[in-house]
């Protein structure tokens, strides 16, 4: 590799790398396996949240609130997947780990900006359940297509905002020790790290998007549910409760498989001393598995999209055995 000093191409004060080199899996044992297994992961993500936007698109008795989050949720999910993965095969397939300046903070700033998007749908997939149960009789008045459009258009509007100023403030960091970037592919804080001047804004910037994004919408999730645990106390049948309680099982495994490795990771790091690669790892497959896990939740819980799939198969096969015929 060429030495750092001549990849740099200098702008007034500040020194900006012509290209990063993201270090990835190269001292990961076997990491040929790691990558078909990411693959087929791609594939799955890819597939299933196709088939979500557009089984919700095309049946109107899903044109409701609830389904209209999960859309969102699914777009999200297909962004994340389709900006992080294919990357991370690139360097695989090509041996490719250059990546230009330019290139790395797109890659940062879609990355995290459908990452983001996911956490703040499945905090509104919470507050649609909250006003289901502990509201019934008020829901149509509150959770409808036209709140829900408004909520989603300032959300999307906000987060693209917010990210867009995260990544801007990396053009004015000056890098002048290295290119090479410990992750597997352009995240922020790696990034940020590599620069020897002032970062102390893009450190306060990452704890205030760690806490908007992520510490903030699990702790209203938990209360939220909390509210509902309140309500079903007071409904007096347990098949009532039963019945109420299910129709949050596929949101409470949406906030599972999303949460629960973010904070396993936090745990074991703040436990234990994580080597580079066991990090790399860990927190590609904290990414990478929610979007291929959301589609199959959606489709295993839900009883409409379980019907239109089963009609659709039908269909199909009907259609096929008319022209074999």
């Amino acid at each position: 590799m060429n030495s750092v000093s001549e990849s740099f191409s200098e702008n007034n004060s500040i020194v900006h790398p012509e290209y990063f080199f993201i270090v990835g899996l190269s001292g990961v044992p076997y990491s040929t396996y790691y990558y078909i297994f990411l693959f087929f992961l791609y594939i799955i993500a890819v597939i299933g949240n196709s088939v979500v936007l557009f089984i919700i698109v095309v049946e109107p008795n899903l044109h409701s609130p609830k389904y209209f989050a999960m859309f969102h949720l699914a777009l999200a999910d297909f962004g994340e997947t389709n900006a992080l993965i294919p990357n991370i095969m690139k360097i695989f397939v090509f041996d490719s780990q250059y990546i230009s300046f330019n290139a790395c903070l797109a890659n940062m700033f879609f990355v995290h900006f459908f990452s983001t998007m996911q956490s703040l749908t499945l905090l509104v997939l919470a507050y649609d359940r909250f006003i289901a149960i502990c509201l019934p009789l008020r829901y149509h008045a509150i959770v409808n297509n036209t709140v829900m459009s408004v909520v989603f258009l300032v959300l999307w509007a906000f987060n693209g905002c917010l990210v867009a100023i995260v990544v801007f403030l990396i053009k004015r960091l000056s890098f002048c020790k290295t290119n090479m970037i410990p992750s597997y592919y352009c995240d922020h804080g790696p990034v940020f790290r590599l620069a020897c001047n002032d970062v102390s804004i893009n450190v306060f910037m990452a704890k205030l998007c760690t806490a908007l994004y992520f510490v903030a919408p699990f702790l209203i999730i938990v209360l939220s549910y909390l509210g509902i645990f309140f309500a079903l106390r007071k409904i007096t049948t347990w098949e009532e409760r039963l019945k109420a309680l299910k129709t949050c099982v596929s949101h409470l495994l949406l906030v599972g498989s999303f949460f629960l490795p973010i904070i396993c990771i936090y745990m074991v790091a703040f436990v234990i001393y994580l080597t580079p690669n066991a990090r790399i790892i860990s927190t590609s497959l904290a990414y990478a598995v929610p979007p291929m896990l959301n589609p199959i939740i959606y489709v295993l819980n839900t009883a409409e999209i379980k019907e239109l799939i089963r009609k659709y198969i039908k269909k199909r096969s009907t259609q096929i055995e008319s022209v074999s015929n």
